[in-house]
């Protein structure tokens, strides 16, 4: 089954540079070997027509037309000790906490531009950073980042490291609960003799966290509602799965209307009254009146009632400023400003091309390293200068000379690799995971993730828009956990 897998020179998930199986996947191995070659193969196509039957699918765009693709799903699942996901859950909190600081001083009093930590031009020439629309809102319980998704990868030492923060509108949790669906139903063997962590309450953690967010003026339960831009925005699913998971109206612009400076949603029974909005719609389009005039997808006067603090809005406008890929590169020094601590988790090194030097340096090793736009997200406007031909290398040398401020570069780390099953055979592919960090009047990590695989053969790009898909992330219960149940 493995004969022919090779490990070396990444580190793998699943063996041994010797290739053996690790201590934590020994019992999924096992289970593994006893299926025949055309139950593998019966069992994989099984998987991938669950998602198309149950419309699992994103939306890609080329060209200016969208197509409906089903996630590609690997059943070898990524599995992580507890000890090993005590550490990534600490790294999670302390990050996230150092980030809602920055959010919070960078649109009030901004002690770390003052103490010259952080370049002022940074954050004030961000096209993200939203200061005079949030001048002067008081954000419940200054709580900025209600839902974080932060990505993490591990080099071929096995070391964790923060490839990119989401903290806008971070994507992807449906899949999770997906992934664990499917595996449970097409492979019921894996779960027997595995203690796993279950993910069965964890949507009343994110329900719960939304709800503390109610304004201070709110007396009663706050009515919460999900606000999407539509069925045609591609991760629709996530927004209907996470709405009907937690008992939520899913809402679009045209449903809500705002009265005297309070939001109302439309029904049946005429207005009822919106304390808290958890949004899936960028900044830019939000509010006609505050953001783009042309936006079809807000709601007219919603920042002013933001603003008198008649409702919340998850995630916190303005959160783009953090997360960034230029301000990435000062997040480990945002945490020892803020907290006083070492970062648990440190980013991958990266160079800021608008420091002459620095571009310099980069300019002449382009076929070495990966270069990103700051501003660009799922896999574009990206070279990954050692897989890159020359004509590619040449235009992206062309774009950092005429933006230096729009790109960075990082190297390229021999990402980790585990194995997936596809065209009948095993082989190993690149692999990432973006952890899920709900934080309301507590914090809460969702143990495991969503495990992002780059199923083309040699691919280092994970992102579903790009050939990547996704895989069931397993941690395991400590012992007296495991004792207790």
């Amino acid at each position: 089954m493995f004969s022919n897998y090779s490990t070396n020179p990444f580190f793998d998930e699943m063996f041994t540079p010797e290739g053996k199986p690790k201590a934590h996947y020994e019992t999924f191995h096992e289970v593994l070997k006893r299926f025949s070659d055309d139950e593998l193969r019966e069992k994989h196509e099984t998987a991938q027509l669950s998602f198309l039957r149950q419309g699992i699918t994103f939306t890609v765009y080329h060209n200016n037309v969208g197509t409906e693709r089903t996630m590609p799903f690997d059943f070898v699942p990524i599995i992580i000790p507890p000890e090993e996901w005590e550490v990534v859950e600490k790294g999670m909190i302390q990050r996230v906490e150092a980030l809602n600081r920055f959010l919070e001083d960078v649109y009030d009093k901004q002690t770390i531009i003052e103490a010259g930590i952080v370049p002022r031009y940074l954050v004030e020439d961000n096209p993200y950073y939203y200061g005079k629309q949030m001048k002067g809102i008081k954000i419940p319980l200054s709580n900025h980042i209600f839902l974080a998704g932060i990505d993490l990868i591990r080099d071929e030492h096995g070391k964790y490291h923060v490839l990119e923060d989401n903290l806008r509108n971070p994507s992807g949790l449906s899949y999770v609960y997906q992934n664990r669906y499917v595996m449970r139903q097409v492979y019921p063997e894996f779960f027997v003799n595995h203690s796993v962590q279950t993910l069965e309450h964890q949507m009343s953690f994110l329900h719960d966290a939304i709800l503390d967010h109610a304004p201070v003026k709110v007396k009663d339960k706050p009515l919460a509602v999900l606000l999407t831009p539509g069925m045609y925005n591609s991760a629709y699913y996530d927004h209907v799965f996470l709405a009907q998971q937690m008992g939520m109206d899913l809402v679009e612009g045209r449903d809500l209307v705002v009265r005297n400076n309070i939001v109302y949603m439309k029904s049946i029974r005429g207005l009822r009254r919106v304390d808290i909005i958890y949004r899936r719609i960028d900044d830019d389009f939000l509010d006609p009146e505050a953001f783009r005039e042309d936006s079809a997808l807000g709601v007219r006067g919603l920042m002013e009632a933001y603003h008198k603090g008649n409702v919340a809005i998850l995630n916190a406008v303005g959160n783009g400023v953090a997360d960034d890929k230029a301000i990435y590169a000062y997040v480990p020094e945002m945490i020892r400003y803020y907290l006083g601590e070492e970062p648990i988790i440190d980013n991958v090194k990266t160079y800021l091309l608008d420091k002459p030097e620095e571009r310099e340096w980069v300019l002449e090793r382009l076929d070495e390293l990966v270069v990103k736009n700051v501003g660009a997200s799922g896999g574009y406007d990206m070279l990954i200068g050692p897989h890159a031909s020359k004509e590619l290398i040449e235009e992206f040398r062309g774009k950092i000379l005429e933006a230096p401020h729009q790109y960075i570069a990082q190297p390229t780390i021999k990402l980790s690799r585990a194995p997936a099953y596809q065209g009948n055979q095993f082989y190993p592919c690149h692999v990432d995971l973006r952890v899920f960090v709900m934080r309301g009047k507590t914090t809460h990590v969702l143990p495991g993730g969503l495990s992002r695989v780059a199923l083309k053969e040699g691919s280092l790009v994970v992102n579903s828009s790009q050939g990547g898909g996704g895989k069931d992330t397993w941690v395991f219960k400590k012992k007296d956990e495991r004792e207790d149940a």
